[in-house]
């Protein structure tokens, strides 16, 4: 478990990691092992690593093969993280859109820094 002390900041925000189908990309015509990253930074630097969460909000596959997919988290820093999204075999998709949100702790107005 994760325990934090002083003031709680909480960010989210939606990201569309492709559109693969509009331009043939390799999500959508491809075949195999294939993966999408994007690093997303804050708005506002965390006073430690938060939390961060991610599911899918959109997804956007091809009914005729089957849909495996895999998204997740890498990298947390205090000022941004990696999202990872992969796919394999036979899969078509189409599009993705991500939803993530970060749990932490932030600095106070009142903080003062010494260092």
């Amino acid at each position: 478990m994760k325990r934090f002390n002083g003031p709680i900041g909480v960010e989210q925000g939606s990201k569309i990691l492709f559109s693969d189908f509009a331009h043939d990309g390799a999500m959508w015509t491809g075949s195999g092992p294939r993966e999408v990253r994007h690093e997303q930074k804050f708005a506002e630097a965390f006073a430690g690593t938060p939390v961060v969460t991610i599911g899918f909000s959109m997804w956007d596959t091809d009914h005729n093969a089957n849909s495996r997919v895999d998204i997740s988290v890498e990298n947390i820093t205090t000022k941004s993280f990696v999202i990872v999204f992969r796919t394999w075999g036979d899969t078509r998709i189409a599009r993705i859109r991500a939803d993530w949100m970060a749990i932490g702790q932030v600095r106070d107005e009142d903080d003062w820094d010494l260092g």
